[in-house]
């Protein structure tokens, strides 16, 4: 597979541009020592009230103590001003450990009001002048990850804003690094994935133009046009956005980050620590739960995980390797598990059914069971048959007991989530990791590199067994709120589950026999 074009060329910054002086003396400086790389250093991140971003917030504070400042790029939502929005972010559980042990470094994160959805980010003149004079180090995070998402709003959020944030870094006047958090199936339209940007299918700039002018008829026209060999608008707005990332690597120091299906932690700050039910972690949170009975899914395909706090860790890394370690090109990092500890969709739903088991929670529904189909039509009978109807008697229930039915709207929700994914659960894709590699070799010669783990091998103490487990229970107490003391109720009603089911299924096969005999006398 050849090199794209674009990729071939050796970026280099400019010797007499000012920049340069100050990146070189701080490479210098800071090659043995991630921490130090970050100390004194004005940090700008998009993206921080996301489940990556709370936990890129964290790790700066507590494992980089001497950061000056981070600036975090916010809008008002809800009602609440920026401020307020900042007051909800550290009040998370992620930042718990900060909170016990060092609650001043709170102090050093700041909000920025601004938008990547906006004309120049949103930013009044004043913070706009304060990032460029400030700023040292930039993550972009701020992306939309919907599967589903129109044309144009993913337009907009993954692509543009992208185009935005760059604009903004290529004024700043002290930038070390700048780090784009991408995604592994950005190019999910090829089987084997290099660490290297590829032509986009389409110029991203007119794509941009021509979202900003056409109807909406128009814009879903182009859509089908456009599309091409991606599943959806998501990965395709993030190829066109890791394309403007190259094209200003000539001007600012820039890396891609491209992490696969991103899940809870491994280890920090907390194992199996999660806050939200987006993607895979609601679809088995609810295989736990029993409610969901089938998942259109290749079992024997390689499921390509990444715990949330190995991505953090790789962005935090990956900045000062691209200060600290300079390269003619610019780097994609291809963080990835599947090519160093791979684990196949069969194997997982095993562990997740045996600790679902063994660690049930009182929100549990049905028995857990869950099977992989690869037949549509199979998928579709079951999912009625055992989703939506059971779903509909629940609201009834609900309903004549005077509680708000919403078991159908979840059921639904689900069912949503699981047919967006049957692309990334049918196929597997082969990531290269030789520059990830080189990353792993380099944080492992860091002086503090043990604090900043990005090797999952299982030489470095990875294990998907235990890993399971914790991402498990991780959901249990974070997602579900229910901590340990309901253990013991939760496995009664688990028993009491299971002997429904059995009974349940005993009279199903006497009526069937009893419906067959029938018919024939």
């Amino acid at each position: 597979m050849g090199v794209p074009k674009l990729q071939q060329r050796l970026y280099t910054l400019n010797s007499d541009h000012p920049l340069n002086n100050n990146y070189v003396h701080n490479s210098q400086l800071t090659s043995t020592s991630i921490s130090g790389f970050y100390k004194n250093a004005t940090v700008f991140i998009t993206g921080a009230t996301g489940f990556v971003g709370k936990a890129l917030v964290e790790k700066l504070l507590r494992s980089c103590e001497d950061v000056e400042v981070l600036y975090l790029l916010m809008r008002p939502k809800r009602g609440m001003g920026i401020e307020q929005r900042v007051k909800e972010l550290l009040k998370n559980p992620v930042f718990n450990r900060i909170r016990d042990k060092n609650p001043d470094a709170f102090s050093k994160v700041k909000a920025v009001a601004g938008d990547v959805a906006a004309p120049n980010l949103g930013l009044a003149d004043a913070d706009r002048s304060k990032l460029v004079e400030q700023v040292n180090v930039v993550f972009h995070s701020a992306a939309t990850v919907k599967f589903n998402e129109d044309l144009k709003n993913a337009v907009i959020l993954n692509t543009l804003g992208t185009k935005r944030v760059l604009e903004l870094c290529e004024d700043m006047k002290h930038l070390k690094s700048f780090v784009h958090v991408s995604t592994a199936y950005s190019n999910s339209d090829k089987h084997v994935v290099e660490e290297v940007v590829y032509d986009p299918p389409h110029d991203a700039d007119a794509v941009i133009s021509s979202v900003d002018i056409l109807t909406n008829e128009g814009i879903d026209v182009l859509a089908k046009q456009i599309l091409g060999k991606h599943p959806n608008t998501y990965t395709l707005t993030k190829a066109m956005a890791e394309h403007l990332v190259l094209k200003s690597s000539s001007r600012i120091p820039a890396a891609v980050v491209r992490p696969s299906i991103i899940t809870g932690a491994w280890k920090e700050p907390y194992p199996g620590w999660v806050d939200n039910v987006s993607g895979i972690t609601g679809i088995f949170m609810e295989c736990g739960r029993g409610t969901i009975k089938s998942i259109i899914c290749d079992d024997r395909c390689t499921m390509d995980l990444i715990p949330v706090d190995v991505v953090v860790n790789t962005l935090i890394t990956a900045a000062w390797h691209t200060a600290a370690h300079r390269s003619n090109t610019m780097r994609v990092y291809n963080c990835t598990s599947g090519g160093v500890n791979p684990i196949t969709w069969r194997e997982f739903g095993q562990l997740t059914h045996k600790y679902s088991l063994e660690y049930p929670s009182k929100y549990v529904t049905w028995y857990p069971g869950f099977t992989y189909r690869t037949s549509r039509v199979m998928h579709v009978i079951c999912a009625h048959l055992f989703h939506l109807l059971p779903s509909a008697f629940l609201d009834v229930f609900l309903y004549c007991t005077k509680q708000k039915p919403i078991m159908l709207k979840i059921s639904r929700k689900f069912y949503s989530a699981l047919d967006a994914g049957k692309f990334f659960s049918t196929n597997e894709w082969d990531f290269k990791t030789s520059t990830m590699g080189a990353l792993v070799g380099a944080v492992r010669e860091a002086e503090d590199g043990k604090n900043f783990d990005v090797d999952m091998s299982t030489e470095n103490g990875f294990s998907w067994n235990f890993y399971v487990k914790d991402f498990i229970l991780g959901v249990r107490q974070y997602v579900l709120k229910d901590d340990m003391s309901s253990l013991p109720s939760a496995k009664v009603k688990l028993n009491r589950l299971y002997w429904f089911q059995k009974v349940t299924q005993a009279l199903t096969i006497y009526a069937v026999v009893k419906l067959a005999v029938h018919q024939y006398t």
